[in-house]
């Protein structure tokens, strides 16, 4: 029963992932579609999607963003992700008999220093002075899986989306290093952003 618990959310995980794929690349099919031929337009047109990107200069190239300008504010990300696993693997982190040590505790650091490291990973996000970290994994039997949920505070000039996705994907990245002697299939799934709030664009909350 357990196996076939597993087996349910591993296809479900797999269904929802393709669907999102197939659903991106028939926009994509259809953005491509209206574009006019080489010869049809003597200038080609502005991606308007581009102006809205603050990480795109005038020209198209990435930049640093300029936040000097921005007030400081209160500002909270929370994150979150998945982790799926065998009913056995399951057992494993709950008894804590992993060979490296408490998955969970290991999990929970590596997304608190991942946090600290952002702006080293991902090349245009501002190093921050964060105000406060909460990492919470908890074993879900129903579903045979791990949830991961990443908070991060801060009082500054830009966000912390980033930080908090960062912790959730370290820390599902560490929950596999530590289970994968055991189990080489751990799927990690649905790592996205949950809720923002500060900042000039305002609050925002995943549906």
């Amino acid at each position: 029963m357990a196996k076939s618990r597993y087996a349910d959310a591993t296809k479900a995980a797999r269904r929802a992932a393709m669907s999102a794929h197939k659903a991106t690349a028939a926009a994509s099919d259809a953005v491509a579609g209206a574009q006019p031929s080489a010869g049809a337009a003597t200038e080609p047109a502005r991606d308007a999607r581009r102006d809205e990107l603050t990480h795109v200069d005038a020209k198209g190239e990435v930049r640093m963003v300029d936040v000097s300008d921005k007030a400081e504010t209160h500002r909270i990300a929370i994150a979150e992700g998945t982790i799926l696993m065998h009913p056995e693997t399951q057992a494993m982190v709950l008894q804590d008999r992993a060979k490296k040590g408490d998955v969970l505790a290991c999990a929970r650091v590596a997304g608190i220093m991942a946090i600290k490291r952002t702006s080293d990973i991902i090349p245009m996000c501002h190093p921050i002075l964060i105000d406060g970290i909460d990492i919470r994994l908890t074993l879900n039997e129903a579903r045979c899986c791990i949830d991961i949920v990443s908070e991060v505070s801060c009082t500054g000039h830009t966000g912390v989306e980033m930080e908090a996705l960062t912790a959730a994907s370290a820390a599902a990245l560490t929950v596999y290093d530590m289970c994968k002697a055991v189990q080489k299939d751990i799927i990690i799934s649905d790592i996205h952003l949950l809720e923002k709030t500060g900042g000039v664009h305002g609050d925002f909350t995943a549906e």
